[in-house]
């Protein structure tokens, strides 16, 4: 702890070595007239909007060479480079081309912060502004809007990723900056996080054990938190959603102020649903959810480092429905339910030293989960608390000859403590460490990525109502290899090789009890060893000015895949599975069509089609598979209107279902939503209304866990938004 806090004091002495500032102006090149853009540095995180005359000024910008971005709706984005160097004011006036294409914004769960058209990888970005306009009821449901992202569900509060046919921990959650334990093994342990204070989220589709270690096997959702206000500022909003099929209401309401070097921010989200209506008209009995959402921020700038602490608490109260019973409209819980409180604290620092530059990111999280399922209890039946210290720190070296690298160390130091009378896991120890080394080479068209990586995993479990102790360690060498070309002027071809692992998670290995939200009798395997995988991504893009088309395909082989399989035992009533592994494999990618014609540039189609298929060596197909989907979406942006979609998702049936699993048929569904945005009395205001499933369609999702009880999932909803910003 000293050791840190003597970091941090030299963070402070040497904040005073530069005085570099940039302004300038920035036009349109066709008309000249001044443009209110974006002008940011992504390593610095630092940056301003010009204003209505087209200037800006940046202040207190360290030493050294760095990539800005200027980028503005309707205008194409640049990045350049630009040296500063003891007390430089840099005179920087530039012209932005008017394009149809939507607006770029800079990659941050790749280390080297590039565009999304000069990333070797290809990273799926949406603001969780877009998400909320599809009218989802919470963040998990609206990432299933991502092409190649699907929501294992336990109706609408619980809910799991799935990227490409994988889940669970084989997909790494991060939110500010830190990877999110919650005891993801469970099928019915939701995201954890709420979609307020939640500025977008990016999407790795593949392996990216390179950048994040284990359980990072299948991708990666990178959150990306609100950015703190704007020099000088001070910014506060308020904003509700009101839903009619769950009789719902969503509210969140923040402030933020921005001083010369420091700044701060905080928000509060509440939300509340009944129990969600099916097409069919019946609710489904205490499918009912809450949660309560509180996130702060502090940041200081100096000009040679930054230091920015952040929190965020979640209390989620979600039901498990089991029967249906009558149709209340009650938002009171029933039983059995969740109690989950979640806390994350995280701390990062940047020092820029010329033209280098060290981060580092500190970590603690707390997931406390209960679980209730008698009457009259007053302790739940099932309680544990996993607490988690990570730590990444990452050297960025000077650029040399094109060459861009990187060389960190991540790890985490975890407990598990069960203090309820049912036990499912044991309390355990787990520590983790990697180091890896990565390197970007880039060319006039042509950019290269690599880098290989070494983690070890220590596991100690501890003898728990008659369990027996266990001590298990995994290794693992990952690399990944990528490159991106531009083969002719708008076309280019990305070629991804990259392997991953994952290590057997406490659940897998040392399960023995009874998962009361799965009705079955669990039992882990001792002898599991780690799940390695080898993926190859293929994508093919085509933009211009009125027309964009992306082809994205994979393969990718799994080695040691960890499955539950049912056994002939029966214990208390419910039947045993034990985990198995095999070799596995998927592959499949999905299409997608952009177009915007001249002169109608206001108007937008899209559409996306997504497939993945998994089967086992001997042909078996895998479990929860998403069934294949097309979805048309027209869009409607014309300036001074409200922006308006119509959207028509066709889901294909699935008939490539595991032994244990039984064929979903397919369905549409229709959407649409408007929105329009204007100021009064210098006040921002938003108002929408959309809707989801408009035909009221009766149908079964197949990654739905209410499948085998026949619940349908959510009939016609329509979400009413109105919002402030001052």
């Amino acid at each position: 702890m000293k050791f840190y806090f003597n970091l941090l004091a030299l963070m402070v002495s040497i904040s005073s070595f530069a005085q570099n500032q940039m302004s300038g102006k920035i036009i349109s090149k066709q008309t000249a007239e001044p443009i209110s853009a974006n002008i940011y540095f992504p390593q610095l995180e630092k940056g301003t909007i010009s204003d209505l005359d087209g200037n800006y000024i940046i202040t207190q910008i360290p030493n050294g060479t760095f990539t800005l971005v200027v980028s503005a709706i309707g205008y194409a984005s640049q990045t350049l480079k630009v040296s500063f160097e003891n007390d430089t004011k840099v005179l920087l006036n530039l012209e932005m081309e008017e394009t149809a294409v939507e607006m770029e914004e800079v990659i941050i769960s790749t280390p080297f912060h590039r565009l999304q058209s000069e990333n070797v990888m290809r990273i799926e970005r949406v603001s969780a502004e877009k998400m909320r306009q599809t009218g989802a009821p919470n963040l998990g449901e609206g990432l299933k809007n991502i092409p190649g992202v699907d929501l294992i569900s336990t109706g609408i509060g619980i809910g799991k990723p799935v990227i490409r046919g994988l889940s669970s921990n084989r997909v790494l959650i991060y939110s500010q900056g830190i990877r999110l334990e919650n005891q993801q093994f469970g099928e019915e342990h939701g995201l954890g996080l709420n979609d307020s204070g939640i500025e977008s989220v990016e999407v790795i589709k593949g392996p990216a054990s390179l950048l994040y270690g284990s359980d990072a096997l299948g991708g990666v959702l990178y959150f990306n938190p609100e950015r703190f206000a704007r020099s000088a500022k001070l910014e506060a909003d308020w904003n509700s959603r009101i839903y009619s099929n769950t009789l719902g209401i969503s509210t969140n309401a923040g402030a933020k102020k921005s001083w010369n070097k420091f700044r701060m921010l905080a928000r509060i989200g509440i939300d509340s649903h009944s129990d969600y209506k099916t097409g069919e008209g019946y609710r489904v009995t205490n499918s009912r959810f809450s949660e309560k959402d509180f996130k702060t921020g502090f940041q200081y700038s100096g000009i040679q480092s930054k230091t920015t602490l952040r929190y965020n608490y979640t209390r989620t109260t979600p039901g498990i429905p089991d029967e249906l019973l009558d149709n209340s409209r009650s938002k009171k819980p029933l039983l059995p339910n969740q109690e989950v409180n979640n806390h994350i604290l995280s701390l990062e620092n940047k020092w820029f030293f010329g033209n280098s530059h060290l981060n580092t990111t500190l970590g603690y999280l707390v997931n406390d989960r209960k679980e209730f399922e008698e009457e009259d209890a007053k302790t739940p039946e099932l309680a544990m608390t996993l607490r988690t210290f990570n730590y990444d720190i990452k050297y960025h070296f000077p650029e040399q000859h094109n060459f861009q690298t990187i060389v960190g160390i991540q790890g985490l130091i975890q407990s598990n403590k069960n203090y309820g009378d049912e036990i499912l896991i044991p309390d355990a120890d787990i520590a983790d460490i990697g180091i890896l080394a990565t390197t970007h080479y880039h060319l006039e068209k042509f950019d290269f990525q690599g880098g290989i990586r070494f983690d070890n995993r220590q596991l100690h479990t501890f003898p728990t109502l008659g369990s027996d102790k266990l001590t298990r360690s995994f290794n693992s060498f990952t690399a990944a290899v990528g490159a991106k070309a531009n083969l002719i002027r708008d076309l280019f071809l990305r070629l991804n090789l990259a392997n991953g692992f994952r290590a057997p998670n406490l659940a897998e290995l040392a399960s023995e009890g009874v998962h009361e939200g799965t009705y079955r009798y669990e039992r882990g395997n001792e002898a599991l060893e780690n799940e390695k995988n080898l993926q190859l991504d293929v994508s093919l893009e085509f933009r211009s000015g009125h027309f964009e088309v992306a082809f994205n395909s994979f393969y990718n082989s799994i080695s040691n895949y960890i499955f539950l399989s049912p056994t002939s035992e029966n214990i208390e009533g419910f039947k045993v599975y034990e985990y198995l592994q095999d070799h596995a494999f998927l592959y499949g990618g999905e299409f997608g069509l952009h177009l915007h014609p001249h002169p109608w540039d206001w108007l937008h189609w899209k559409s996306n089609f997504e497939t993945v298929i998994g089967q086992t060596k001997d042909g078996q197909f895998l479990p929860l598979l998403p069934a294949a989907s097309l979805t048309n979406t027209i869009r409607v942006e014309k300036e001074k209107f409200p922006t308006a979609f119509l959207s028509l998702k066709n889901v294909f049936n699935q008939n490539k279902v595991s032994e244990f699993e039984t064929r979903s048929g397919g369905y549409s569904l229709l959407n649409a939503g408007i929105e329009d945005r204007f100021t009064f009395r210098k006040t921002k205001v938003t108002v929408g209304l959309s809707a989801t499933n408009l035909t009221n369609k009766k149908y079964i999702s197949h990654l739905s866990r209410f499948k085998e009880n026949e619940f349908w999932n959510m009939g016609r909803n329509f979400v009413l938004r109105i919002g402030f910003e001052i």
